[in-house]
């Protein structure tokens, strides 16, 4: 790993270090303070950390559960991580819910791993 991008690693990381422990600690006080679960997913998702990113987003499908956006981000979190089978689960139960931003589905780097695999055609299919 170069330099710059550990030097870049760990600004982000002093960056969000405050504000993580304050969320992780107002997250053991309330478990589902769902706002608070969206802060902590994007620093996680931040700072690389996926499958941490994954485990905070099942929560909130959990908690939120008939919204797309948040079956979005489970399939860009099993994107990820490789796990080709849920992520194309997941997109496909958010596009069912009525999440149909075509270009997010098609440009999202999140989604890489998936938009490179054969499945991803019968997926664009269901896209409007």
């Amino acid at each position: 790993m170069c330099l710059l991008h550990i030097d870049k690693m760990k600004k982000i990381k002093e960056k969000f270090s405050e504000k993580k422990d304050f969320y992780e600690k107002l997250i053991k006080i309330n478990p589902n303070f769902v706002e608070v679960l969206f802060q902590l997913s994007h620093i996680y998702i931040s700072l690389k950390n996926y499958r941490k990113v994954l485990k905070i987003d099942k929560k909130i499908a959990e908690l939120l559960n008939l919204d797309p956006i948040s079956y979005y981000n489970l399939a860009c979190d099993y994107s990820l991580l490789g796990n080709l089978k849920k992520a194309e689960r997941n997109l496909k139960i958010a596009i069912s819910l009525g999440f149909n931003k075509k270009n997010y589905i098609e440009k999202d780097k999140d989604l890489d791993f998936l938009r490179n695999s054969k499945k991803f055609k019968n997926i664009k299919k269901l896209i409007k």
